[in-house]
């Protein structure tokens, strides 16, 4: 400020200037702080003079037309001057008739003025005092508040009451009114006392009425000038009926916000008969109005809280019960209290150049704000006046101006205060009078002893800027020349920027430091530097200044202030800032970093505007925030961080374990634990349990437990009725989700126990080696209590050892016996009455050499060690109950316990659980304080052990018998692993692919599906695939196209669905050359026509001119001979084409046709295996999304059933059936009909009524089944299966080996049907394989396309069954069964069709007998030549 105000010289006079006044300057002495004046070391030290206020204006309410006083007074010597001001304003009371300044320095208004437009005396007022050469200060300000006219929102309205209850009368003014408010009785005025009670409001409330409170009624007003009156209202007293009312709220309390230290008064009338009774809690305490001295419980049941406090702030509810019913009314009380001071700034003493903090702590609900004044005028922050800590002022590089008064205001909502300090500046040649305290900067602080006479040391030398940065320098120099050694000295850097007069000091930290560093400057600025050395003597002279500038700052914003947070709702929080105010360059941008805490993963989110809200948080979780603002040059500084939690809601879970134990026949003991903690969303505050009868589930009864009890007994149950549990959680918020039903049926009735138990109905024993099994059955007489059984055991006699065991138990296990011992076993059920009448056997130990199996029964049989006499009795009867994949519940019983299972100490169970995969499993711990356990967080489809300990103080039991427990399934939740994709040698058109189970298969697999196309980009739904049965892990696929590059990828299913896709595997097939024209290229030319050319030795070498080439490559000349050899082969196939052609057509229905138009006709976005010329017209096309079988002719049985037979696992498995021509047509039908089943039934089979056969390959079917026990193939009869016109033949001659053969045929003369899935997207065509030739098939021993599955019945027919996936491949369904007719007698031709492994299509034989006659044409040629 000063610094502002000082003369500035332009140009150069004003650097040289500065630079003569710097060198004239001496270091300071330090600077100093006091309450009050202290001794004075010298005539030349001034003391603090005493300037404060002694009463300061308050707040005052007041009214039109009265008269106000101000009050103000301050203290100095001499008495300073007076003035106030308004509004921020001075006031001229010279020329005011009505306000004028008393004595002490009050202000009175004589007559306040107020009106609708015009209310000159209504606002804030501050006094301001004025010291000769002292200075100024100021008041705290106060709010003058004029009541406006009287205006009535409520008026009284005649009512009745019955005598003893309560009546209320409704009066409702402004808020500045009801100070003014009175009430008058038949125009009288009315007295209050302890039955009649005007609430801060107004309303008027007459308690236990009596006959004299009858009467007209009505409010006054009196606010200055004349009253306003209400209307009036007859109060009707009626005599008291006798009979019950509804108990209701006349008035309600409704929230609060109060000044700590004022009165409040939380209103709550409520009224019915029987008259009523109030009582009042805060949040879940009750409140004890009688004893307390700040609690009153006034006329109605309204509660007083008089001087409240910030510890009153809360949730009342008030309840009001008149023995019939309870009602309940809430309302929130919040505090707020006015600034108050922690710590008040204090006189200070100080040398020119210096830095000094004026320290202020400040205290308020809601936070105060903190402004400063220096002698009445407000300091405004600059660069050397700064707000540090938040509240406190530093003064940078003092000059004498900065002399004066300081003062701290504070101020919220609710009050302002004011505290002071005097600020003195001392020469420099004079000692500050005491140590300097905590709060001055290190900069100004010095350790001056005082001056002694001596000589001074000279200027230092070699004043240097050895480094320079933007925002601090470093100097050197070397000692003065007077004292070169200069091991004493210490020094002092004086600087200021240039061309501004405000200097400020630095100080070395010890004796003989010759170099000191800068901090806190600004970028690209111009500094001037001295240095001065003082000895014990003083202050020596000051070197010459040095001007350094310091480097350009690419500037980076700082942090964004006032950045706040706070919960929008149970699931997101808003973020606010403001604008960085410092960093150049406009800001582009902001960064919101936030995370939970707790936690080490920060998440961060673009914002460009000056708030975010951050959505999808956790409910009721602590979230911490920060913000870094961006500009042109990057990231600035960060924002400290600001924590917030989100809003509770309520729980997102069930509580967990809940159980339920028979108390007795009209009583259920219901136990739970609390919901997970991540599911809590806030604070549990209790539980609602909802209960009902099974047989009325719409009727429920419900009981309210606080939050931190987990058992409640329900009683005043019916008798021998089963009931339904549920128990929800509450939070503030509302209720939870509720857990699932679980039911509990009383007893009949309540059991005697005024006898003792009968005797048990039956014993059984049986003696091992080392041990005996013991086994039993309850007293017949079921109505008499039996608490547990008392098992006696000896040599010779049952009393040496007795053992007690739960009511429960049926059997134990006495251990550590001799063998080869007779011992006498006794059983008695016992109660509280005593023990029954034994039961007794007998048994002889069985001797070591004894080898014999255990049984069953003793296998299956839990293990229950002797007790020892310290150790309590382990837990029985555990179970596992499987709730899904992950989660079993486990329970149990404690045989220490009573009768009913209930927990009455601090006993607790310990439950441990490990699956044997992998062998070295360790044990998993959980404690449990109920007889169940949820345990979570289980692997799918995997078998778990468990057992339970439990512990009382320092005695534990042995582990219990162990329950075992799988649990459910999974789908994979990984792909298979390790795919690789191969060419086959020597068949460049065939891959192998191979693979593994996925790592977490979560189940048995049943199937994979192998995915293939030539575009790794393309739908899933447009790939190819292959369906592979569970237990293979290689395939081959076959006629792909050379040279291409295709993609795989593997999806693995068990039996709850498919997992995810292996990424894809990319595979080019090999190029084609000479070497590559194998059979199975050669089945993508004409030889997948049916013509497979006789293998002639690797130097057979085709001719020429053979159109009949499959590729058209170059053949060389035949001699004569081999040209006869091939016309000859040519006349034969025309014969044999023709005798086909002629068979196949009759055997083509109008149905087949119409099938293979359909096959034909395909669009253009359909994928097919191979080159289009390869394209058969398919007997099956497999979709991915459904599977119909598609009959082609209708079957001329009128009631068919589709089967659901399995997959043959043994050669039991499938019925023989007799031959066709011995069997009747029925017998046929029902050799292989089985249950109906409606998967079994597919869309078009069900609908026409039909059964329909096909021949399809086995990879195809639901990969849910096993297969197993598959015979080798090697002794199929060659008489087995034989058909023709199939669609297409297997390349290697093996394909059939790879299906199920059937050689059962209902009519010779029947069309041979097929199958078909009726495609939306037909990528893949799975063609009928070809019928096997006489003798031994032959396939590829080595890797089977699929695996084969046949068997051979007694009478030596072959049934094959071929199995067609029905339905879709998400899906699990059964196989369906297909019979497929045994083949006529073999006749010449038939024989040879199959030498020739073909099937043709009549379109197909067209096209193949035009190329013979074309070809015939050509041999005629040559021959004739």
């Amino acid at each position: 400020m000063a610094a502002e105000r000082g003369a500035r010289l332009p140009g150069a006079a004003s650097f040289w200037l500065g630079c003569l006044l710097l060198l004239g300057r001496r270091a300071p002495a330090g600077a100093a702080r006091s309450n009050s004046a202290p001794p004075s070391p010298g005539a030349s030290v001034r003391t603090f003079t005493p300037f404060h206020f002694l009463v300061e204006p308050a707040d005052t309410l007041s009214v039109r037309g009265s008269s106000v006083v101000l009050n103000c007074s301050a203290y100095s010597e001499p008495p300073p001057k007076i003035e106030w001001k308004k509004d921020g304003t001075f006031l001229n009371l010279v020329s005011d008739d009505r306000r004028q300044l008393l004595a002490d320095g009050s202000l009175f208004i004589s007559s306040v003025v107020h009106s609708k437009h015009n209310k000159p005396d209504e606002g804030y007022y501050q006094c301001v005092a004025t010291g000769d050469s002292l200075g100024t200060i100021v008041s705290r300000t106060a709010k003058l508040t004029v009541a406006g006219l009287p205006r009535f929102t409520s008026q009284p309205e005649p009512s009745s009451v019955y005598s003893g209850s309560t009546a209320i009368l409704n009066c409702e003014v402004n808020a500045d009114l009801v100070p003014f408010v009175r009430w008058e009785q038949n125009k009288q005025p009315l007295l209050l006392d302890d039955r009649v009670l005007k609430l801060p409001g107004g309303t008027l409330v007459i308690a236990n009425a009596t006959e004299g409170d009858g009467g007209l009624y009505r409010c006054v007003v009196e606010s200055g000038g004349p009253p306003k009156y209400s209307e009036e209202a007859e109060l009707q007293v009626l005599p008291d009926p006798e009979v019950s009312s509804n108990l209701v709220f006349l008035k309600q309390p409704s929230a609060l916000v109060r000044v700590a230290g004022q009165r409040v008064v939380l209103p709550c009338v409520a009224a019915g008969l029987p008259a009523p009774t109030v009582r009042w809690r805060k949040q879940e305490e009750a409140l004890d109005t009688a004893s307390s001295e700040r609690l009153t419980l006034l006329a109605g049941g309204s509660l007083e809280i008089s001087d409240v406090t910030e510890d009153d702030a809360g949730i009342y509810f008030c309840v009001a019960d008149n023995g019939n019913e309870t009602i309940e009314a809430s309302a929130e009380l919040t505090v707020q209290t006015p600034p108050e001071f922690l710590k008040q700034p204090t006189n200070t003493y100080a040398h020119e150049s210096m830095d000094i903090v004026f320290e202020c702590e400040v205290a308020g609900k809601p936070t105060p704000t903190v402004k400063w004044v220096k002698n009445g005028d407000m300091v405004i922050p600059s660069d050397y006046f700064k707000i540090v800590k938040e509240h406190n002022l530093q003064v940078l590089g003092l000059v004498k101006s900065d002399e004066g008064f300081y003062q701290c205001i504070a101020e919220n909502d609710f009050g302002n205060v004011q505290a002071g300090a005097q600020l003195i500046i001392l020469e420099h040649d004079v000692a500050i009078p005491t140590l300097p305290p905590t709060s001055l900067t290190s900069a100004t602080t010095d350790h001056l002893a005082p001056a002694t006479t001596g000589p001074l040391p000279s200027a230092p030398r070699d004043v240097v800027a050895s480094l320079v940065s933007t925002r601090f320098i470093k100097l050197t120099w070397r000692t003065p020349a007077s004292e070169p050694h200069g091991d004493n000295l210490t020094y002092s850097v004086f600087y200021t920027r240039e061309g501004v007069a405000r200097e400020r000091v630095e100080n070395t930290s010890h004796p003989g430091e010759m170099q000191v560093t800068i901090q806190n400057l600004l970028p690209a600025t111009v500094y001037l530097f001295r240095v001065t050395a003082q000895n014990k003597h003083g202050s020596g002279e000051s070197s010459a200044p040095l001007r350094v500038e310091t480097q350009p700052e690419v500037q980076l914003p700082g942090p964004a202030p006032n950045i706040r947070a706070h919960a929008a709702s149970p699931t997101s929080i808003t973020v606010t800032w403001e604008t960085p105010l410092s960093g150049n360059g406009e800001i582009q941008n902001y960064k919101l970093y936030y995370m939970e805490r707790g936690t080490e993963r920060e998440q961060d989110v673009d914002v460009s505007s000056l708030s975010y809200t951050v959505n999808g948080l956790k409910k009721y979780t602590e979230y911490s925030f920060r913000v870094v603002a961006y500009n042109k040059h990057g990231p600035g500084v960060s924002t400290e961080d600001v924590a917030v939690r989100t809003l509770s809601d309520v729980p997102s879970a069930a509580p967990q374990n809940l159980s339920l134990e028979v108390r007795n026949s009209k009583s259920v003991m219901t136990h739970w634990q609390p919901p997970p903690p991540t599911t809590q969303n806030g604070q549990i505050t209790g539980y609602k349990i909802r209960y009902r009868k099974a047989s009325r589930k719409s009727d429920f009864a419900e009981a309210l437990v606080p939050g931190t009890q987990l058992s409640q007994l329900i009683e005043g149950l019916d008798r021998g009725t089963e009931y339904n549990f549920r128990v929800a959680a509450l939070t503030i918020n509302g209720t939870g989700p509720a857990t699932d039903w679980l039911s509990a049926e009383t007893f009949e009735s309540d059991l005697d126990e005024t006898r003792v138990p009968e005797v048990p109905s039956s014993l059984h024993v049986r003696p091992l080696v080392t041990s005996i099994v013991v086994s039993w059955t309850p007293p017949e007489n079921q109505n008499i209590v039996v608490r547990g059984y008392a098992i006696g055991y000896g040599v010779g006699s049952p009393h040496a050892q007795t053992i007690k065991v739960d009511y429960k138990q049926r059997y134990y296990t006495i251990e550590n016996l001799d063998p080869s011992s007779h011992y006498v076993i006794t059983l008695k059920a016992f109660n509280n009455v005593g023990e029954g009448i034994p039961l007794y056997e007998s048994a002889v130990t069985r001797p070591h050499t004894d080898t014999s199996e255990v049984d069953l029964f003793v296998v299956n049989a839990p293990y229950t060690p002797v007790p020892d006499p310290t150790p309590m009795m382990p837990p029985v009867g555990v179970q596992a109950s499987i709730l899904s994949h992950d989660t079993i519940r486990l329970t149990w019983a404690d045989n220490s316990l009573s009768k009913h299972q209930k927990i009455t100490d601090s006993r607790y169970y310990t439950v441990r659980w490990k699956t044997n995969i992998p062998a070295n499993t360790k044990y998993k711990n959980a404690n449990a304080t109920t007889l169940s356990y949820l345990v979570t967080g289980l692997k799918p489809n995997t078998l778990y052990e468990f057992s339970v300990m439990v512990t009382k103080g320092r005695r534990s039991s042995t582990w219990s018998m162990t329950a075992h427990g799988t649990t459910f399934e999974l789908v994979p939740t990984s792909p298979p692993k390790d795919v690789t994709v191969v060419s086959k040698e020597g068949k460049p058109r065939t891959i192998i692919v191979n693979w593994q189970p996925p790592s977490e298969a979560n189940g048995k697999i049943t199937g994979y599906i192998i995915y293939y196309s030539t575009d790794v980009n393309a739908e899933i739904h447009d790939w190819v695939i292959e369906p592979v049965v569970g237990n293979r892990l290689t395939h081959q696929i076959q006629e792909l196209t050379l040279d291409t590059p295709y993609y795989f990828k593997i999806q693995a299913r068990n039996s709850k669905g498919m997992g995810p896709m292996s990424e894809a595997v990319q595979f080019r097939t090999p190029k084609a050359d000479s070497s590559d024209k194998m059979p199975n290229d050669q089945a993508s030319g004409s030889a997948g026509k049916g013509s497979r050319l006789p293998d002639l030795g690797s130097d057979y070498k085709p001719p020429m001119s053979g159109s009949n080439s499959p590729h058209g490559s170059p053949t060389s000349p035949l001699d004569s001979n081999m040209l006869l050899v091939v016309i000859v082969s040519a006349v034969a196939t025309v014969v044999v084409v023709v005798t086909v052609a002629v068979l196949c057509t009759r055997r083509t229905t109008s149905h087949q046709k119409k099938k293979r138009a359909a096959c034909k006709s395909v669009n253009g976005s359909h994928k097919y295996k191979g080159n289009s010329k390869d394209v058969k017209p398919p007997d099956l096309w497999i979709h991915h999304e459904r599977l119909e079988l598609k009959p082609i002719d209708k079957s001329p049985d009128p009631n068919p059933i589709m089967t659901d037979t399995p997959i043959p696992r043994n050669s039991q498995d499938i019925t023989p059936v007799d031959n066709p021509l011995d069997g009747s047509a029925h017998q046929r039908r029902n050799s292989y009909r089985g249950h109906e089943s409606e998967d079994s039934m597919s869309t078009l089979a069900g609908r026409r009524g039909m059964r329909p056969k096909m021949m399809m390959p086995f990879d195809s079917q639901p990969p849910q089944q096993s297969v197993r026990n598959t015979p080798s193939t090697d002794t199929m009869p060659a008489s087995s299966s034989q058909t023709c016109c199939t669609d297409h033949q297997d390349p290697e001659g093996a394909t059939s080996s790879s299906y199920l053969a059937s050689s059962q045929e209902e009519d010779p003369g029947q069309s041979l049907p097929t199958a078909h899935v009726r495609p939306s997207h037909p990528l893949k065509s799975f063609a009928v394989p070809a019928i096997p030739p006489p003798g031994p098939p032959t396939y590829d021993p080595a890797l089977p396309s699929t695996p084969l599955l046949s068997q051979q019945a007694l009478n030596h027919h072959i049934h094959s069954v071929k199995t067609a996936s029905i339905g879709t491949l998400g899906r699990s369904r059964p196989p369906v069964p297909v019979v497929v007719p045994s083949a006529p007698e073999v006749q010449e031709t038939t024989r040879m069709l199959e030498d020739s492994e073909s099937s043709y299509e009549p379109d197909e034989l067209t096209k193949e007998m035009a190329h013979l006659e074309g070809l015939m044409k050509d041999l005629n040629a040559i021959t004739t030549a």
